[in-house]
């Protein structure tokens, strides 16, 4: 792997004394030419931080950050400039300025690279097309819609053709449908242009819409890292474990499974679904072997690089021997949560993940830029949603 960014042992201290907050904490990671990385956390977890290291907006208190080969650590300012040029920036409130119109806007960085008028019309042009807006040149930010002034933003961060393009929750301030369009059109920046695309967010659908590596921070440290779908559909870490059980909401909370135990009174079991282990045909062909009726009583299933996860919770009905011997075949391909019964139910292992705080009320430590605080779910797809519908759907078994 050729890394666009390395970081090594970078960290990154704010104040002095009793009064020093460590925003990035010792933190070592490559992020590969080419790629669309997330970068995800909580608010204050140090994440708008560390990207702020990457073009040197911020300076390591030690350590290296490495870009493009170089060693910025060791750059004075004329050199880091002539890094930065190579960096674009989105930023979460779009940073248009109100006075210059579109053509103006994406043309400011191009005139302070020193480009002739001629040439900064033409990459104008030609950028305007390639973001889906030539028609709003003329137009002053003031005029266009929030998804209209991202394309703008994203415009004016490839003006220079950088190499690297730094996202920090360029959609957090859009709505879902918007969102979307840019995460679409980041995709394209990536795919067609080849740069490498860094994000920044505490979105679970802007991750898994097209992240292909992902980091988690907590406390200014990288706590769990690798592809996308490996860290989310089988996290290791607590926090990263409470992430997703607060943004998908695949597995019922214990008042939520209070509520189904007096509607279900049979043994229920919540099943990991995975792309890898077929676990959706294993369920039902388990079904079918052993001679055991079920009933889907809860669960959600989403995308991460485009391949299922999620989780169900199934009632299952009939004999006791019958449904451990399915237990125990499911186990051997998927994580199985045996729930218990009304009668004799059994601890939630998830519990505390579900009911840990949402992001808006964990706070950034004073001294630190915030990291975005806007928080919020995201829509499942698949077997259901991930509330207390109550909808029970029935197969397999013996009937």
């Amino acid at each position: 792997m050729t890394a666009a960014i390395s970081f090594r042992a970078a960290t990154k201290v704010f104040g002095t004394g009793r009064d020093a907050v460590r925003a990035v904490d010792s933190v070592t990671l490559d992020i590969a030419r080419g790629e669309i990385f997330g970068v995800i956390g909580y608010s204050g977890a140090g994440k708008s931080t560390l990207v702020r290291l990457v073009n040197a907006l911020e300076t390591v208190t030690s350590g290296e950050v490495i870009v493009g080969g170089q060693n910025i650590t060791e750059l004075r300012e004329p050199e880091l400039r002539k890094v930065r040029a190579g960096i674009g920036m989105i930023f979460q409130q779009f940073n248009l300025m109100s006075s210059r119109t579109v053509a103006g806007n994406v043309a400011y960085p191009l005139k302070v690279a020193g480009w002739s008028k001629q040439d900064r019309k033409r990459r104008v042009a030609e950028l305007l097309d390639f973001v889906g807006i030539a028609d709003k040149a003329r137009t002053y930010p003031g005029k266009l819609s929030g998804g209209q002034k991202q394309r703008v933003g994203i415009a004016r961060a490839l003006a220079t053709s950088p190499s690297i393009l730094l996202a920090d929750e360029a959609t957090s301030a859009l709505d879902p449908d918007t969102t979307q369009d840019v995460l679409t059109l980041l995709q394209r920046v990536n795919r067609e242009l080849g740069i490498t695309i860094v994000v920044i967010t505490h979105e679970m659908d802007v991750v898994r819409s097209i992240a292909h590596r992902v980091a988690v921070m907590e406390q200014g440290a990288v706590i769990e890292h690798g592809a996308a779908y490996d860290v989310f559909a089988s996290p290791r870490q607590r926090a990263t474990q409470r992430f997703v059980a607060t943004t998908l909401r695949d597995r019922p909370s214990p008042e939520v499974l209070e509520r189904l135990r007096h509607r279900h009174p049979g043994r229920m079991i919540t099943v990991s679904v995975r792309e890898d282990v077929g676990t959706g045909v294993d369920v039902f062909a388990g079904l079918r072997t052993h001679g055991v009726d079920g009933a889907i009583v809860f669960g959600g299933i989403t995308e991460i690089d485009e391949r299922p996860f999620g989780s169900l919770t199934v009632e299952l009905g009939g004999d006791d021997a019958a449904i451990e011997a399915l237990i125990a075949d499911l186990r051997q391909t998927t994580d199985v949560h045996d729930l218990g019964t009304a009668a004799d139910p059994r601890d939630v292992p998830w519990s505390a993940a579900a009911e840990a705080p949402a992001p808006e009320d964990e706070t950034t430590p004073a001294g630190v830029g915030p990291d975005g605080v806007r928080s919020g779910g995201v829509g499942l797809g698949g077997v259901s949603s991930g509330g207390d519908a109550g909808v029970t759907r029935p197969f397999g078994g013996a009937r």
